[in-house]
């Protein structure tokens, strides 16, 4: 099987194809970012990267099986300046629907955020097939809906592995990831604005997360602040908590603020998105988390790829 992997990033469409033991021939991969490039030649240094997508062409390249990418999403997210198709980064993915039609792959995957009806029903109309929305937090203990428009006969959405966030934490952090001052200013604002405490909150940098429920969507945020902090106790009774949250009761905050509160780490941030540890080493820690939030998670990916294992 020849893979084509637009908007490649570090290859997670290699590691779910990988894990599953589908065999690939070549994958090419279309990327820019030189730290994710890196992270990807590092994991699998027989991989042909072909540049910027809009250089790519049907001339460049063999008989493509399996055609797959995730185009830029901040001008579709809720999460932004709502721009859609007025964001030129928007409009790249186009260059997904201009290969398809020329290279016409047996299969493809496109993957996207959850975005504006209208701009989901472009995006339908020219693939041809309605999109299937499948939250990371079925595999996997971080909340991240995703829209996913593919021809793979795959089962629907995956069963619920009920992971939690306390599952996928380190026992030991280095004082590096300490939240310190910083979180207490977090804490000061949200006497204010008490809507900070929910994890439905849309500012990840502010939430914070209860270890026996689901993180926050991993973005491309830099240092590990944009996907908020969890309590670093020993004994999580410690813990304040009201219907699976933790309070909004600022008396209540007097007990959390004898607490040590953390980031997740990056490994942490690599089992959120089911990458496996230690994947992304050999950049910095920024770029590590800005790669995993502009990545997949893996097992969602593998649920979806198990429709391919017939042809392989």
């Amino acid at each position: 099987m020849n893979v084509l992997s637009l908007f490649d990033g570090m290859s997670c469409g290699q590691i779910a194809l990988d894990q599953l033991g589908i065999p690939v021939n070549k994958y090419y991969a279309a990327e820019i970012d030189k730290y994710a490039i890196q992270i990807a030649r590092k994991n699998y240094p027989d991989m042909v990267h072909v540049g910027d997508v809009k250089w790519v062409t049907s001339k460049l390249l063999p008989k493509i099986d399996l055609l797959i990418g995730g185009s830029p999403c901040q001008g579709f997210s809720f999460g932004g300046k709502g721009l859609n198709f007025d964001d030129p980064r928007s409009k790249l993915f186009f260059e997904f629907d201009r290969l398809l039609k020329e290279l016409k792959p047996k299969y493809f995957l496109l993957e996207n955020v959850k975005m504006k009806r209208e701009s989901e029903q472009v995006i339908t109309d020219y693939l041809g097939v309605e999109p299937v929305e499948i939250n990371s937090n079925l595999v996997s203990a971080q909340n991240r809906k995703r829209l996913y428009w593919t021809n793979i006969p795959f089962d629907g959405v995956p069963e619920d592995k009920g992971i939690m966030l306390k599952d996928i934490l380190e026992e030991e952090t280095a004082e590096f990831y300490r939240a310190g001052a910083y979180l207490q200013e977090k804490r000061r604002a949200s006497d204010k604005n008490p809507d900070m405490l929910n994890p439905d909150y849309r500012s990840q940098a502010n939430t914070i997360h209860d270890v026996d429920g689901k993180s926050g969507c991993v973005c491309s945020g830099t240092h590990g602040y944009a996907i908020g902090y969890v309590p670093e106790i020993r004994d999580k009774s410690k813990c304040v908590r009201t219907g699976g949250r933790l309070s909004y009761d600022r008396h209540e905050w007097d007990s959390i603020d004898n607490m040590h509160w953390r980031k997740l780490t990056v490994t942490e941030c690599e089992r959120l998105q089911t990458v496996p540890d230690g994947y992304t080493c050999g950049v910095s820690n920024t770029q590590r988390y800005k790669m995993l939030g502009n990545g997949w998670t893996v097992d969602v990916i593998k649920h979806i790829f198990e429709g391919l294992k017939e042809e392989a």
